[in-house]
This record gives structure tokens, C-alpha cells and sequence, in this order.
């Protein structure tokens, strides 16, 4: 429908959860997986900026806190929206969307909160599946209610609950309405060349962003 191949079934979907379980199942067999791959201030302004990206496939490790809730809401969110968003983009701009909103949400989180908080879990890229969704539904004049209704209620949990990072999932958010927008309104001509463009000024934005905040706390003495 924008440009992506046709595809049948949600393959790209199913690998996600199956990255996602296989995370959790790591971390009760590591325990230390965690603490190395989290999403760690202080551990990325030492370059470790993998962390900004593994941070999305791990989730709350044990029975304390959230516990299991954590993975199983955030992998139900993810099957809740995520085969229909696969086959109206494509698997490639599925995966573009996924990605660059984990990346958004840990930017943000790595940007706002304070540089030795840690943080994990797939929030950012399931909000910015959510705000894909919300897009979309604009583009085709679908009802949108539910998905707004879905937004919002999230959103006043993430800033209701303290041991929840909504920098991570406003970044999400914010990141996935972007880009989709982009793919959505792309103009049929040249549109391939748009979307692509689109992508890498976002991937770009992240980049300068990550690189700015490394070099405050450098400046603060934590780099």
C-alpha cells in the first residue's frame, strides 16, 4: 500500500517476539546479560553504544517489580498490532519502524533521564508501533479512536508509575510518528527515494543526538 512488497503472514513480527523471548529466557540463565547490555548512560558515553540498541530485546529480569508483566504486555502489544502494520508497510519498512523507534526511545531516555539510571524493555519500539498505527489510520480515514485511546492511557501510566522511563517510550512515540508520516504522504514519484531519504535524516538526527549528549557528559566528567 506505501511502497513495501506484498507479503502474507508476519514474519518480521515473529522474529521480533521470538529475539524478544529469547532475550528473557538469556537473562535467567546470564543474570549479567543485563548489566551488560542494558541501556546504561554512563556505559554509553564510554562508547558502548550497542547498549542503545540491545536494551530493546532485554526485559525486567526475575519476580520483583513488573516481573513476566513486562515481556508478556510488551509482546502482546506487539502481536496486537504488528501483523497488520507488517503487511500494510512491507516487512522492510516494518522493521525500519520497529527499529529507529527502539533507537528514538533509548536516544531520549540516554538525552532526559539521569546518566546512571538503567533502563530495558521493548517499550520504545512498541510505542512507536502505536504511533504508527495512529498515522496510518489518519492516512486511510480509519477510526483512530481506539489506538488514541491505547496512546494515551499508556502514556499517563508512564508518567504515573516512577520506576517506568516515559523518556523511553515518548521517544518511541515520537520517532515512530515521523517516520511512518514519511512513508505514508510520500509522493508516488520518486517515492522509494523519499521513504529511504526520510529514514536516513532520522537515523542522522539520532546519531547527532547520541553524539551530543556523549560529548555534555564528557563535559560533566562522566565520559
Amino acid at each position: 500500500m506505501f511502497g513495501g512488497r506484498m507479503s502474507s503472514g508476519a514474519v518480521v513480527t515473529w522474529v521480533l517476539v521470538g529475539l524478544n523471548v529469547l532475550g528473557y529466557l538469556v537473562e535467567w540463565v546470564y543474570p549479567r546479560v543485563v548489566g551488560n547490555y542494558d541501556m546504561f548512560g554512563v556505559a554509553v558515553a564510554h562508547h558502548q553504544w550497542y547498549r542503545l540498541i540491545t536494551s530493546a530485546f532485554l526485559h525486567e529480569p526475575g519476580l520483583g517489580g513488573f516481573g513476566p508483566a513486562h515481556i508478556i504486555f510488551n509482546m502482546w502489544a506487539l502481536i496486537l498490532v504488528g501483523p497488520a502494520l507488517e503487511q500494510m508497510l512491507g516487512r522492510v519498512r516494518f522493521l525500519a519502524v520497529y527499529l529507529l523507534s527502539a533507537l528514538g526511545g533509548s536516544v531520549f531516555f540516554y538525552f532526559f533521564a539521569a546518566p546512571d539510571q538503567p533502563a530495558l524493555g521493548a517499550s520504545g519500539a512498541i510505542f512507536g508501533l502505536f504511533g504508527a498505527w495512529f498515522v496510518l489510520s489518519r492516512r486511510l480515514r480509519l477510526d483512530s479512536r481506539s489506538i488514541v485511546f491505547l496512546i494515551v492511557l499508556n502514556l499517563a501510566i508512564s508518567f504515573a508509575v516512577p520506576s517506568i522511563a516515559w523518556q523511553d517510550h515518548v521517544g518511541g512515540l515520537v520517532t515512530g510518528v515521523v517516520v511512518t508520516a514519511a512513508y505514508a504522504y510520500a509522493p508516488r514519484r520518486h517515492r522509494a527515494l523519499v521513504q529511504s531519504g526520510a529514514t536516513l535524516i532520522v537515523l542522522a538526527v539520532l546519531v547527532i543526538g547520541v553524539i551530543t549528549r556523549d560529548s555534555q557528559l564528557m563535559t560533566a566528567g562522566f565520559g
